[in-house]
């Protein structure tokens, strides 16, 4: 499955811009490797050309994590599977495959990885190298599903790491932010395919956060969204199924999925972005919208959803018995404040892991994430989220905004030098810098 035809590169004419139009930059050139070797040959000649190395997937980090002025690799050509070994249950993938395709091509085999996030827009390598999560009392983010890692280094070396072969950076480079090398492919961790009954079920804001604990321990994956300006949550329950199979019906998902989730959503998030006031009647409806339901299907199914409306986003991760105390004094600072916030905020969780910059190195984890619609003015309430975060010694997500620097990052993660130290020793001139690795990372 994997690309087989000849690297391209040209002299970038427009600029680029993420998915949410919030980031643009203008690369010297743009580079398309069809192979490891022509991007390890990409890495070189951008050295001697005296040019910075970014790689971009489908740009879904509201960061500038991608931008860069010098040599941008777009992976495009490095698609597809590599091999898939049913003995240890690993699946090797180019580091350019999108995570929906990924996710189609191991049902088709019958596989699956155990967890994921909610949306499967994003390459492999840029899912896992801004540290890309979904929900799971058990199951971790997507780079926690890694077993070996292979990039290219500044010195344009093909390496290959995991727990056995240079363990060092294998701890560190499963989310790498793009400072320590150019991944070229990703081994994950498979099992046969399952099922997951979903049930989803409105609730009210007190029932959710007295009960968090309790819906955490009691269901494989838990999560809820909380419509701000209303007492309103929906939340969602997923746990194994031994079947049969039952999905939403095609009238039904349609109505859930795309017409409410997506179409009127999107015309009551241009209302409110016009007509701020209406926001809170909008909320009070919108959030009662949603019906309950259950239904049953695989894995990439149940997990992910379709979301084509497009907003600006902070995500924190907190230590995890800090999750309702900050969700509360989070609906308090909106209650108190003019802010007219049209997105529910939604809240995951994950357990501790064991990868040195990922959100829940060593700790059981809790993720609060804050939505605004794109064009809506949002530096007043991320600034006042950000200020509640911060303050339970929360962790921003490394492809979502925020205004934290490497001070900040010393002091919340306890791995953080570990991870400089590889830096340094990999990429020593900083050929893989750019503005926002010299704020988080330092220089």
């Amino acid at each position: 499955m994997s690309g087989t035809t000849t690297t391209s590169a040209r002299t970038a004419g427009s600029p680029w811009r993420n998915w949410a139009g919030n980031v643009t930059s203008r690369p010297a050139r743009e580079v398309s490797p069809a192979s490891a070797e022509e991007l390890a040959e990409a890495v070189r000649k951008a050295a001697e050309d005296g040019l910075r190395v970014k790689t971009v997937g489908t740009g879904h980090s509201f960061t500038s994590i991608a931008a860069t002025d010098g040599v941008l690799i777009r992976p495009d050509l490095l698609t597809g599977i590599r091999r898939v070994d049913r003995e240890a249950m690993t699946v090797t993938v180019e580091a350019g495959t999108p995570l929906k395709r990924l996710n189609v091509a191991l049902a088709r085999e019958g596989l699956s990885l155990t967890n994921m996030g909610d949306i499967m827009e994003q390459t492999v390598a840029g899912a896992t190298s801004t540290g890309t999560h979904g929900t799971g009392r058990d199951s971790a983010s997507i780079a926690a599903q890694i077993r070996e890692l292979e990039l290219v280094t500044a010195d344009g070396r093909l390496m290959t790491c995991s727990e056995k072969e240079h363990p060092e950076v294998f701890a560190a480079a499963r989310i790498g932010l793009g400072a320590l090398g150019v991944v070229t492919a990703i081994t994950f961790a498979v099992e046969p395919v399952f099922l997951l009954t979903a049930r989803e079920e409105p609730m009210t804001f007190d029932r959710v956060t007295s009960e968090f604990d309790a819906m955490h321990a009691e269901n494989e994956h838990f999560e809820f969204y909380w419509f701000p300006h209303t007492d309103n949550c929906n939340t969602k329950r997923n746990n194994r199924s031994a079947g049969p199979a039952a999905p939403p019906g095609t009238v039904s998902g349609w109505i859930e999925d795309e017409l409410l989730s997506n179409g009127l959503f999107q015309v009551a998030c241009s209302l409110g972005r016009a007509v701020p006031p209406v926001i809170p009647s909008i909320a009070r409806i919108s959030s009662r919208a949603l019906s309950a339901r259950t239904y049953t299907d695989i894995p990439y199914k149940v997990f992910t959803s379709p979301r084509r409306v497009r907003f600006l986003e902070m995500e924190y991760a907190l230590p995890r018995e800090a999750a309702v105390a900050a969700l509360r004094e989070l609906k308090a600072m909106i209650e108190r404040s003019p802010l007219k916030v049209s997105f529910p905020v939604e809240v995951r969780t994950a357990p501790a892991d064991d990868i040195a910059l990922s959100t829940a190195s060593g700790r059981e984890t809790a993720y609060i994430a804050v939505h605004l619609y794109k064009g809506t003015p949002h530096r007043a309430y991320f600034t006042a989220v950000e200020r509640i975060m911060t303050a339970h010694g929360g962790r921003p997500h490394w492809g979502k905004l925020h205004t934290r620097d490497a001070a900040y990052f010393s002091e919340v993660y306890p791995r953080f030098a570990e991870f400089t130290a590889v830096r340094d020793r990999l990429d020593p001139d900083r050929l893989f810098a750019n503005d926002y690795l010299r704020r988080v990372l330092g220089d």
